[in-house]
């Protein structure tokens, strides 16, 4: 189905060669991809961007932090169109009127500086920025790791609530121009494929190697004329599953009537590679063989196709049963239970979000499910729109009522399914979800206090398949169906119902409405000369994703009270890891005060003039982890280690950008180890970096440390801290971008 080619590639009238009579360094400048960062660039320097966007989106967990941020920094009114949607919190559920505040805060803020504003359950995030913000040659940037809008011809970004600030403030986003990867289609999906089918096999296929980490996909070839539009957008979103960096969709006729539909025309033009272009590596991909899939837990890469699952269920659930006791001591799940005479058995079907809540995708689901019943077993079907355009439409077509005929339950625009909130499967559940992601916890359960199930994704195809086999495991292959796709009409009548559009309409006098739960950020500290880190948490598991470093599901609702979050930080991968953090904090804010720490000056003793080391040396908290940072883009996962006095992460490799700028935005040293170096220490262990000030000031890059074992004995390591731009040493030095932006107001 896929296959990979990890050398370069020329691409010369719309097929792939080896060779071409033009050098690699010209031809990349004729990728779609070059060209969009091109005329986005505002530095000089081809290959250190300055990247400035054309439109910025966020959703109810991201905004009131980022808005706040730039609020400190010196922000008076909104530079470009920003889209605030309220499709996470929407539930209300959780901490009183805490959730609704933060609405009420949003709309304040939109009509304060000119925003946007989309309230609950009118759109998803990414629905809202297809049917509005979207334009083929633009740049979007979101708090959202899911950004992605390359099918329409635009490169969408997802980045933590930092890079948005700057963007506020009229900065730029400073990449090195990133690696483009072709990705080419051939064939035509047969019906019952869909594409999460497509996505997971994509995604399976690339993750655990790194094959395209920070790179930009470019989606090309004969295969992309016979994909609807709604079907590239949903492999289009799934890329960020692969670690890449953004992607970018040659566009044709059927784009062009996307922006017809929706009221934009002038927003279309042709994009395509430009004469001989050259790609620094090719993913191939033939439609025509692709089969239905499942990712199984915890990640969407534990890819197969549904034929080889069910075929060895029994196997292949156990290891994710060994997984889950590895990763939860306490919790047995038990999924090789829903094993039975040779079927597997699901509980749940949710079809929902940015990836599975599109029109195409119900429409087929509904016809799938035409005159048939979902039973009344333990087996249950939710679907939730992506939008209420796309709601209002399914219903005028009938295709709503053939759902709810069938036993299905129809719920608004609401994101999540995706991050664990509401939808929750019963203890040793197994979920099946038209979802972006199945990481530990994105179903909402709580193994600390011995609850566990877990999420597999599929298409929502074979979802209605299964719903038809009341829950038993089907790929949508394997059923006969009629189904003749509805044309999509775009209502935009309901969003000038309800959105607010104030973009260039900033009102300075308006007031910003603050909730109880809306907290300033506390005070951060600027770099000492020297660092003395102690390990507050030590995590050996290959991948280390945001939502093991900051939970996703009910903790969304603190996202406000950069406190109160603090509190789950790690609290579903290593519960102990807050209040050790809390007492080396309380150890640091006794040392500035000139208080007793007797137990820190023992340790400094070990490095030299404990006296003089006292007065210059930062002390604070640290995680190891080999991989951190696969996921989200919630600069929470970040933020909240530092409101808790963390001062650096040590890990082999940052799993993605977004999360090491978020180290960095938020002061966080975000060091590396050498390839191979063994990492033998645990929690407890102190970890001293002398001079680090003045040599990250100077641009150094490998640091001779020190550690300071428990047992008393010292030991030396080589940390690195690679590739820092001049404006992230700054904002190191200054202890985070608030201070940054703070004391450059000042000059």
């Amino acid at each position: 189905m896929i296959q990979l080619t990890s050398h370069g590639v020329y691409l010369v009238d719309g097929k792939p060669v080896a060779n071409a009579p033009i050098s690699p360094e010209e031809a990349r400048k004729n990728t779609i991809a070059a060209s969009i960062l091109r005329a986005h660039n505002v530095g000089s320097d081809e290959k250190a961007l300055n990247i400035r966007f054309d439109a910025l989106v966020s959703h109810d967990i991201t905004y009131v932090g980022i808005i706040q941020t730039a609020r400190a920094s010196g922000l008076k009114e909104f530079p470009i169109p920003y889209a605030m949607t309220n499709c996470h919190n929407s539930l209300c559920a959780v901490g009183g009127t805490i959730n609704e505040d933060d609405h009420v805060f949003g709309l304040s803020a939109a009509k304060k500086y000119g925003g946007i504003y989309v309230p609950a359950n009118q759109s998803v995030i990414h629905s809202y920025a297809r049917e509005e913000l979207a334009g083929c040659g633009k740049m979007i940037l979101g708090s959202d790791s899911h950004t992605r809008y390359g099918a329409l011809g635009t490169m969408g970004v997802g980045e933590g609530g930092p890079e948005l600030v700057k963007q506020l403030l009229k900065n730029t986003y400073d990449i090195n121009a990133p690696e483009v990867v072709l990705v080419y289609l051939t064939g035509e999906p047969r019906r019952g494929i869909g594409p999460h089918d497509v996505a997971i096999a994509l995604v399976g296929a690339t993750f655990a190697s790194g094959f395209v980490k920070n790179k930009v996909l470019e989606f090309v070839g004969p295969g992309v004329k016979h994909l609807p539009i709604d079907f590239r957008n949903g492999i289009d979103v799934m890329t960020t599953e692969t670690t890449c960096l953004s992607s970018i969709w040659e566009t044709d006729e059927v784009v062009k009537k996307h922006y017809e539909a929706h009221g934009r025309p002038e927003e279309y033009r042709e994009l395509k590679p430009e004469g001989i272009a050259y790609y620094d590596a090719m993913i191939e991909i033939d439609l025509s063989k692709m089969e239905s899939m499942i990712a199984l837990p915890f990640h969407p890469s534990n890819a197969y196709t549904i034929h080889e699952f069910v075929k060895n269920a029994d196997e292949i659930l156990a290891s994710v049963e060994a997984e889950a006791k590895k990763k939860f001591g306490k919790c047995n799940l038990d999924l090789r239970s829903k094993v039975k005479d040779g079927k597997v058995l699901a509980d749940q079907g949710i079809i929902a979000g940015c990836a599975g809540g599109m029109f195409d995708s119900i429409d087929e689901a509904s016809a799938i499910l035409k005159d048939q019943s979902t039973g009344n077993g333990y087996f249950s079907l939710s679907v939730y729109p992506t939008s209420v355009p796309v709601s209002l439409e399914l219903t005028k077509l009938g295709v709503t009522a053939d759902l709810l005929s069938a036993g299905a339950v129809i719920k608004p625009s609401f994101c999540g399914p995706c991050f664990g909130a509401g939808d929750v499967p019963a203890n040793n559940g197994l979920s099946l979800r038209h979802t972006t992601r199945n990481f530990p916890n994105r179903e909402g359960s709580k193994p600390g206090e011995g609850q566990l199930s877990g999420v597999a994704l599929m298409d929502a195809r074979s979802i209605a398949a299964t719903a038809r086999n009341g829950g038993v495991i089907t790929a949508a292959t394997d059923i006969d169906y009629d189904y003749t796709p509805h044309e999509y009409h775009f209502d935009k009548s309901v969003y000038a119902k309800r959105v607010y559009y104030g973009y260039g309409k900033a009102d300075p006098d308006a007031e910003l409405i603050f909730g109880p739960n809306i907290t300033d950020w506390p005070t951060q500290y600027e770099l000492s000369d020297n660092l003395l880190v102690k390990l507050a948490a030590v995590i050996r598991d290959p991948v280390t994703t945001t939502d093991e470093l900051i939970p996703s599901g009910e903790t969304s609702s603190y996202r406000s009270n950069p406190l109160r979050l603090s509190e789950f930080a790690l609290s579903r991968r290593v519960p102990e890891y807050v209040g050790r953090s809390k007492e080396i904090a309380a150890t640091e804010a006794a040392r500035r005060a000139g208080g007793d720490v007797s137990e820190l000056r023992s340790v400094l003793a070990k490095l030299g003039n404990a006296d003089e080391l006292l007065s210059n040396t930062q002390f604070g908290s640290c995680v190891f982890a080999n991989k951190p940072g696969d996921g989200s883009a919630r600069e929470q996962a970040a933020s909240c280690q530092k409101v808790l006095g963390g001062f650096a992460n040590i890990c082999y490799e940052f799993a993605t950008k977004r999360y090491r700028s978020n180290c960095i935005n938020w002061g966080i040293l975000p060091f590396t180890l050498p390839e191979g170096a063994p990492f033998e220490y645990e929690v407890g262990d102190y970890v001293f970096v002398e001079g680090i000030r003045a040599k990250i000031a100077a641009g150094v890059e490998e640091f001779d440390a020190k550690v300071v074992k428990t047992d008393g004995s010292v030991e030396s390591i080589t940390l690195f801290v690679k590739g820092l731009t001049d404006d992230e040493k700054e904002i190191i030095l200054d202890g985070c971008l608030m201070n940054y932006y703070k004391a450059h107001s000042n000059n």
